[in-house]
């Protein structure tokens, strides 16, 4: 008896527009959708939570809290989880902050701005440390991404608000 192969012709499916992987076997479609990325703006008494990678890629870089959704939580569920996984902190959610479609590496961030419940944190298993940033000493050269700079930046630019807007990509 020969192994199912699983989805392994590249061909485009009827009714579909693009290429996919497809079992010869069922006729089975494969689809590749983009990562949805979860991450949360944390603040304590005016100063900002930041973690140092220390994973790859860009190890060693300062960050957010933030990574990929998993199956079966909200996407607020889901920020609260990497802001306790990355900073072991607990925070409230007061809203959406950003939406960034970034096509080029096939994800979708959603960012929350957020309080922590108390200034307690401490580095977990894939940060090197973690910090609490004045405005002014936010390690800005050694970021790990341009959307954690968007994100620090609206957050301080909606401070205050309720109600506004989540921001999207900025043009590059």
């Amino acid at each position: 008896m020969n192994a199912p192969r699983g989805p392994s012709i590249r061909t485009i499916p009827d009714g579909d527009d693009r290429e996919r992987l497809v079992c010869g076997d069922c006729g089975f479609v494969y689809y590749e959708n983009p990562k949805v990325i979860v991450g949360a703006v944390c603040t304590w008494d005016d100063k900002y939570l930041l973690c140092r990678r220390g994973i790859e890629p860009r190890l060693g870089y300062w960050t957010m809290p933030v990574g990929y959704m998993e199956l079966h939580e909200t996407t607020e569920q889901g920020a609260l989880r990497e802001v306790w996984e990355e900073a072991r902190a607990h925070a409230v959610i007061d809203g959406l902050l950003a939406v960034y479609s970034i096509p080029e590496i096939s994800q979708v961030h959603m960012i929350y701005r957020a309080r922590m419940v108390t200034g307690d944190f401490a580095a977990g298993p894939e940060s090197l440390e973690v910090a609490m940033f004045a405005w002014e000493d936010i390690p800005w050269d050694d970021l790990a991404y341009p959307n954690v700079r968007w994100s620090l930046e609206y957050e301080r630019e909606t401070k205050g608000l309720y109600g506004f807007a989540p921001r999207g990509r900025p043009d590059l």
